[in-house]
């Protein structure tokens, strides 16, 4: 693996290394490939020197006696940032790196599939951060974003599709979906959309009317 910066235009989207689960190369080299700034929590530093990969931002709270200057010379030039607030996660902080610079949208990976409760706690914060950035976390089985009041995209025949509610939603109306919405409801820990697919190639259209919901692209 080696650096990025194929493209350099803060209209792409930035990327965000975790420290969950890794993925595969060939998802990790597309994010960087297209990736105008890449950022590092600090838990994952070492798994990404590893692989080779050039980043632009180190951040955490470096606990756990971590030294970050030796990455200055290994990974020259690089923006170390330190962020000592426990009342957050290092993800959270990088959202509001990004935030402050202005960023209009992230994707993140290695945010799933270690400890359930990061896993929860990634995934669910794309909420808080609805009105501030476009967030969406990737791992080689599903692609998580938050959805808009109407949401339309093409997709092929058979395409595995999971709607997740964060608390209730309702007013759920859906057109191309085998297991079609109109006017329902759906609660986390009561019922939700999940394993639902695209009928037949052609648009899928979401609209709902509160609430705040994830859609999940699965790969089987």
């Amino acid at each position: 693996m080696s650096s990025h910066h194929i493209v350099r235009d803060d209209q792409e989207p930035a990327l965000i290394i975790a420290n969950g689960a890794s993925c595969t190369p060939e998802l990790l080299g597309q994010l960087l490939e297209w990736s105008p700034l890449v950022i590092v929590l600090d838990s994952a530093m070492e798994r990404v020197i590893k692989l080779d990969i050039k980043v632009d931002v180190l951040l955490g709270d470096f606990d756990r006696n971590f030294d970050s200057e030796k990455y200055r010379i290994l990974q020259y030039p690089i923006e170390i940032i330190e962020i000592p607030d426990q009342n957050k996660t290092d993800l959270e902080k990088a959202f509001d790196y990004l935030i402050e610079r202005k960023i209009p949208a992230v994707n993140v990976i290695w945010a799933t599939g270690r400890r359930a409760d990061h896993t929860i706690t990634n995934i669910t914060n794309i909420v808080r951060y609805r009105d501030l950035i476009k967030i969406v976390i990737l791992d080689d089985h599903s692609k998580v974003f938050l959805l808009p009041r109407k949401f339309q995209k093409w997709y092929t025949a058979n395409t595995p599709i999971s709607l997740i509610p964060v608390g209730h939603v309702t007013g759920i109306h859906s057109q191309n979906l085998f297991y079609p919405l109109k006017d329902d409801s759906l609660t986390i820990g009561f019922r939700t959309g999940s394993s639902n697919h695209v009928t037949q190639d052609g648009i899928v259209t979401i609209e709902h009317n509160e609430g705040d919901m994830l859609l999940m692209e699965c790969i089987d």
